[in-house]
């Protein structure tokens, strides 16, 4: 499933060429991350119930067009591949006129107590059921 999040970009968000600061991306991309774990029905505060957490091991950032101050954008997220000990997020970023802006794909590897562990079975088979396997345009 592709997940959707759109968001305006203000002033305090850009560089003083008005565009997006580089460093608001994974501010960003963690919002979308955010409430696409809330529509799977896995919150921060429902996967703290669980024990769960995710850490990032690795970001790859593909910068393409400047994002312009006042733009409307839309992040596209989505899982490609995912095992019981670690998932793997591609997220889009594209203007207003639908122009693809931006790139990045996420490892993250599932946590309990600060340790690296195992996913429950049935946490698995939740994220599972999200898994899209093509890209998304």
């Amino acid at each position: 499933m592709v997940f959707e999040f759109r968001k305006r970009i203000y002033g305090f968000e850009c560089d003083i060429y008005g565009h997006l600061n580089n460093a608001n991306y994974l501010q960003l991309l963690e919002s979308a991350r955010s409430e696409a774990m809330i529509e799977m029905g896995m919150s921060v505060a429902r996967m703290r119930e669980l024990e769960l957490q995710v850490f990032i091991r690795e970001f790859h950032l593909d910068y393409r067009l400047a994002v312009e101050h006042e733009d409307l954008i839309t992040i596209k997220s989505w899982f490609d591949e995912m095992n019981r000990v670690k998932g793997h997020w591609v997220q889009r970023i594209y203007n207003s006129r639908g122009e693809l802006c931006f790139e990045a794909q996420m490892v993250g590897v599932f946590a309990s107590g600060g340790k690296a562990k195992r996913l429950p079975p049935e946490v698995f088979e939740l994220f599972q059921g999200y898994l899209e396997s093509t890209a998304a345009e």
